[in-house]
């Protein structure tokens, strides 16, 4: 399985740094995956669901390393990319097109 196309789309909050689209195989899409400033640096979460209980819990993600590492490693070069091309960031709560 190929990630054939990543987009991104910066927001302007403290922790949060935007969100990602990612293409697989250019069949298969999955949205809102977060990107996120950590205290090692940025990591890539992927979109989840709250539950009753006030946990959250996945709604997709990876089923071993090597494919969540090739996840993290196209969206924050994607995310590196616009914004070294100067990306203006938008409000996290407003629409995020294609998002």
């Amino acid at each position: 399985m190929q990630i054939t196309d990543v987009r991104v789309f910066p927001v302007e909050e403290e922790k949060l740094k935007g969100y990602a689209t990612i293409t697989f195989d250019d069949c298969f899409v999955i949205r809102d995956l977060k990107i996120i400033s950590g205290t090692s640096g940025l990591f890539v979460a992927m979109p989840s669901k709250k539950r009753k209980d006030g946990t959250y819990r996945d709604v997709a993600h990876p089923l071993n390393s090597e494919m969540r590492n090739a996840i993290e490693n196209k969206v924050l070069e994607a995310y590196r990319a616009a914004a070294e091309s100067g990306a203006k960031p938008q409000a996290a709560d407003s629409e995020q097109g294609d998002l």
